[in-house]
């Protein structure tokens, strides 16, 4: 069994408006499902995507009223967006420095070209360069030319104290394989480690920063609250086996309706899913109209009204 990268990213907003103004408007993704937590029907469940909802381009947020995160170890630090060309980090570097976002120079981190930057609550992002390797997948009303659009998502950058137990969870239990190293771009004698899935890439890349000395995290709003891999949807009950057979605590198979996951810790608690590609986001709505109106899995269907009651207009 072999995982093909990331899935989706899932982080924490306590500014739902904010968040969609951020994220469709000035960062140029598709809403492709606008839903409810499913564990929390309080708070919203929002995707961004690219033009089709493909597997590998969703950013999501929960909508929790949180304190913003105390920044530490222990968590999910940075996630990378992918994009095409020195050309493409120039166009986001103007774009943001002129909507006033904090952003950092061009520099290059792994030997690939990398913008760092934030959103207005603080959450951790990157661009960088893919050099245009694999397929693309534009929306025809994003607010970013075609040319600078984001591709996807990639690679994702998570910190612990010690490498060896995430290591062995990553390489015994997941598949993945140590592939290269490479100083710390933020922090001066801390190491980064790059693991890869599948064929590999930016796009199937987790990378563990090593900070011995951080102290532990705090979650809270700008903050992650877990990072999804992607499975084939064929491979889905052998990966729940192997989590069982190994004594890995779990959840046990979780119908996401969009997705099947499974979810699980890794030794310093960071939350990981392992979820399928299919059925995927048009199963419930026609492509062209994802994410237009609040979409409830058939589950919470009869609760609709006190659900629709209980949200803030966004």
């Amino acid at each position: 069994m072999q995982l093909s990268g990331i899935h989706h990213l899932t982080a924490v907003s306590a500014d739902a408006p904010g968040n969609v103004k951020f994220y469709t408007k000035l960062m140029g993704l598709r809403m492709v499902k606008k839903t409810v937590n499913q564990d929390d029907v309080s708070a919203y469940h929002l995707f961004y995507a690219d033009g089709v909802a493909s597997p590998g381009s969703d950013i999501t947020f929960f909508d929790f009223p949180t304190l913003p995160e105390k920044r530490g170890n222990n968590t999910i630090t940075r996630t990378g967006f992918r994009v095409a060309g020195q050309a493409s980090l120039q166009y986001w570097h103007d774009r943001l420095t002129k909507a006033a976002v904090k952003v950092g120079d061009i520099v290059e981190v792994d030997g690939r070209a990398t913008l760092f930057f934030e959103d207005p609550e603080g959450q951790r992002l990157a661009l960088i360069d893919d050099g245009g390797k694999g397929t693309s997948n534009p929306w025809d009303k994003s607010s970013v030319p075609v040319e600078h659009q984001i591709r996807g998502l990639g690679p994702i950058i998570m910190t612990v104290p010690e490498l060896r137990p995430t290591d062995l969870v990553l390489t015994q239990v997941m598949n993945m394989k140590q592939v290269r190293d490479y100083p710390h771009p933020e922090q001066k004698g801390d190491g980064v480690h790059v693991y890869q899935m599948g064929e590999g890439g930016p796009a199937a890349e987790l990378h563990v920063a090593v900070r011995p000395n951080l102290a532990p995290a705090r979650p809270g709003a700008g903050g992650v609250h877990h990072v999804a891999f992607r499975s084939p949807d064929k491979d889905y009950d052998a990966w729940a086996a192997q989590l069982k057979d190994m004594r890995i605590p779990n959840s046990g198979k979780v119908d996401r309706y969009w997705f099947h996951s499974l979810y699980f810790r890794e030794p310093n608690g960071i939350l990981f899913e392992i979820a399928t590609d299919g059925p995927g986001f048009a199963v419930d709505e026609p492509l062209d109209k994802l994410g237009e109106t609040l979409v409830l899995p058939p589950f919470l269907e009869a609760e609709r009204k006190a659900i629709e009651a209980g949200l803030k207009p966004l």
